[in-house]
């Protein structure tokens, strides 16, 4: 399967640069000019690995990674840190902000080659499961589908987090404000009303293939996914 390279980084030279080398070794690239754009891109699907620029406008390159550590579903995404900084401090503050491994301009694009395909192996065997499953529920993180009874269930993209949130911690009760923490992220700027919202919605889509809700409202406390 192809790999999906994220790379954030606001210098459309060295952007373009980036992409073009792992595009030519055959992995499948995503360009984004700053976090902000990245964040939209990973609210569509999470990449194989990131390459991100520390000295970005707005939000850091480093910030961009401690958002990225806080969050379930980025948390174990293996991320490459591109910068012209290069004294020991600043590897340090680099890697201890989350960066599996650091990149420091002027590079080579062989380096840079060996350096995604050195992480993407080593991040191969800690890979979350490609398929969760819940009694006659399953869900593949590959594919992105949600299944009962191979049956496919239609998702939105949210609604699709959320359950594979959930799938993780079974039995579990999360509150709202944890919900929005690990499946938007902490840097959100919503409401906890919006989390009722988007349950209302995953237990209308379940609801048309279940007899009973899975999703189970623990009054003064949160929701839990509940057995089959």
């Amino acid at each position: 399967m192809v790999a999906h390279i994220l790379v954030v980084e606001d210098e459309s030279g060295i952007r373009n640069l980036i992409g073009d080398t792992l595009s030519e070794q055959g992995f499948r690239v995503t360009p984004a000019r700053s976090a902000a754009v990245a964040r939209a891109t990973l609210e569509q699907s999470t990449p194989d690995l990131a390459i991100i620029d520390w000295m970005m406008p707005q939000v850091s390159g480093l910030d961009f990674i401690r958002q990225l550590r806080r969050q379930e579903l980025t948390r174990d995404l293996p991320v490459i840190l591109l910068t012209a900084r290069a004294t020991e401090d600043d590897t340090i503050q680099g890697l201890d902000a989350g960066a599996d491994d650091y990149i420091t301009k002027p590079f080579s694009t062989r380096e840079l080659v060996s350096r995604v395909n050195a992480l993407l192996r080593r991040s191969a065997g800690h890979s979350k499961p490609e398929l969760l499953a819940h009694g006659k529920l399953t869900l593949n993180n590959q594919t992105h589908r949600v299944k009962i009874d191979g049956t496919t269930v239609a998702l939105g993209q949210t609604e699709f987090r959320l359950l594979a949130f959930f799938l993780r911690y079974p039995d579990r009760v999360f509150s709202r404000a944890q919900l929005l923490d690990n499946v938007w992220g902490q840097n959100h700027f919503i409401e906890e009303r919006t989390v009722d919202v988007h349950i209302l919605r995953l237990r209308k889509a379940l609801r048309e293939h279940l007899a009973d809700d899975v999703i189970d409202t623990v009054r003064g406390a949160g929701y839990r996914l509940t057995a089959l």
